[in-house]
């Protein structure tokens, strides 16, 4: 008999993948998609099946490990937060002209508002660029049925299926009936074509016409979509497009009954016949959808249609998440005030966790930038990204994962005098070792400071791909060893610390300093569970 479970959009996800018969999960932390490979890993099922369950160190290497188990004709997902999509585009957008074997998800965890990323950019711009079917859950229920379906379309079409999630949806709770025993994975069955994964030229270009021919059974796919369904309704002064999460919000705003014509729409190519139909009845359409106005941007055309409304025409926030409230408003429904700002309350902006090592590190590395002045530090993305705020006011620069040290060497071949990386040890395996190789290859006069708290601290203390590894990697990329120094990141040691970092600043070539003391918040836990 089937079973009732209360999870998260994310876990539900996961045990759907576990249920239809996956055979690999890969994945890198990234808020809101962590939980997908953190369940996987507590699934007692999931060991029992011999899962593949690890941490891959980047989302790029993720995707390809996934299309390589695709490619034995089983099932495999890659999971990511969105910014993690532009690390593995190359094989995200190669794995559309490849097609696949076994079923191959791209899962995608979007974060509208920023809560924990550094854009809002919506993964079903990449979809439709890639011409992959789409498929955003409404629902955590939705998110667990999803799998088994889109599994299925993959190995029917050969094609890889795009799965996206929001915020939202990953970290929300709620009843999942779930199967009572699992799909068996896939037999091993090799390509029946043996060179449809060899993208030379000529294979790519026949590979990339059969592609194009599949749009329209992609789009017929969509209007049959179990997961899209048009409602009727009696007042046509309005239809609405509803898109993944954006119907909750439809829902919650109308008490579940809206009287105008609503699409349910979460499998893309957008269903053109049901659209139309709503484009003919209603006097307006309103496009609901979380995210980057991806609906409606189509829809208005590229000079405008004011029948369309929604984040474009200011009928709906253009940035952030949406809600209910935002939906009431835009559909001329009383809305709740929202509470006039407290007095009494103060804004407590993020810090670093009492008893942080990197603490220790920005107290010495601001006070030796300082002395020896015309110095930047470029920092990256990490719990140390907060060294930007307030007491240290360290960092210059933050764009992307990696980008530390490759910004500190741009800025040093303009002329800065002390360029300074920080980076954590689990974004230097992710995607900073090739920009030390380029300092190396240049000997360019950087410091990077490798921050090891021996975790992937910002997402909740992950292994990470670097642990006991980091001197043998900067040495073997030809870091000369009298310049690989290790600090430890205390009080004590704040003056031994300074001359460390500035004889290596002021050395003319490049230079890395490992500062290693573990995080204050997995020690803790180790702490707790030793005491039991």
């Amino acid at each position: 008999m089937p079973t009732t479970k209360l999870l998260l959009g994310d876990e539900a996800y996961a045990q759907g993948a576990i249920d239809a018969g996956v055979t690999g999960c890969y994945a890198y932390p990234g808020t809101p998609s962590t939980e997908i490979m953190e369940y996987f890993q507590g699934s007692k099922q999931a060991a029992e099946l011999g899962i593949h369950r690890q941490w891959s160190c980047n989302e790029k290497a993720a995707v390809e490990e996934a299309i390589g188990t695709s490619f034995m004709g089983r099932r495999a997902i890659a999971c990511m937060k969105h910014v993690g999509l532009n690390a593995s585009a190359d094989g995200f957008m190669n794995s559309a002209i490849t097609g696949a074997n076994g079923g191959l998800l791209i899962t995608v965890a979007d974060d509208p508002s920023m809560h924990s990323s550094q854009n809002e950019q919506d993964s079903r711009f990449y979809g439709k660029f890639a011409m992959i079917p789409v498929i955003e859950p409404s629902t955590q229920q939705e998110a667990y049925e999803v799998p088994a379906y889109a599994f299925e379309l993959s190995e029917k079409y050969e094609t890889p299926v795009m799965i996206r999630f929001t915020t939202r949806l990953s970290h929300s709770r709620a009843d999942v009936v779930v199967a009572d025993a699992p799909r068996p994975q896939n037999a091993i069955k090799t390509p029946s074509n043996p060179k449809k994964f060899v993208l030379l030229p000529a294979i790519a270009k026949k590979n990339y016409d059969a592609h194009v021919a599949k749009q329209g059974t992609f789009c017929q796919l969509s209007e049959e979509s179990p997961f899209n369904k048009y409602t009727d309704g009696a007042d046509k002064s309005l239809g609405i497009i509803a898109c993944g999460i954006g119907y909750n919000y439809l829902m919650e705003a109308y008490d579940g009954k809206c009287n105008h014509p609503v699409l349910k729409l979460s499998q893309y190519p957008m269903p053109r016949k049901q659209v139309a139909k709503m484009l003919a009845e209603c006097e307006k359409i309103l496009v609901i959808e979380e995210g980057m106005p991806v609906i409606e941007e189509m829809l208005r055309g590229p000079f405008g249609n004011e029948k369309i409304l929604g984040r474009l025409s200011g009928a709906l926030p253009r940035v952030g998440e949406l809600n209910a409230r935002a939906v009431q408003l835009a559909c001329n429904l009383p809305a709740p005030e929202l509470p006039a700002p407290s007095d009494n309350l103060r804004a407590r902006p993020p810090r670093l966790c009492d008893g942080c090592p990197h603490a220790d590190t920005y107290r010495a590395l601001t006070e030796t930038c300082q002395k020896l002045g015309d110095a930047k530090i470029f920092g990256d993305i990490g719990c140390y990204t907060l060294g930007a705020l307030p007491p240290f006011n360290a960092i210059t620069a933050c764009v992307d994962m990696g980008a530390s040290i490759t910004l500190a060497k741009g800025a040093s071949d303009a002329g800065l005098s002390y360029a300074v990386a920080v980076i954590g040890d689990s974004t230097f395996t992710h995607s900073g070792m090739t920009g030390l190789l380029d300092a190396v290859w240049e000997n360019a006069p950087i410091t990077v400071v490798i921050l090891d708290n021996l975790t992937v601290g910002m997402t909740g203390g992950q292994d990470s791909a670097a642990l006991g590894r980091i001197e043998d990697i900067v040495h073997g990329m030809g870091v000369p060893s009298e310049h690989i120094r290790i600090i430890t990141p205390l009080p004590n040691k704040h003056d031994e610390n300074m001359a460390v970092f500035e004889e290596e600043m002021k050395h003319r070539g490049i230079s890395v300093v490992i500062a290693r003391r573990e995080c204050i918040q997995t020690l803790r836990r180790k702490t707790a569970a030793a005491k039991k």
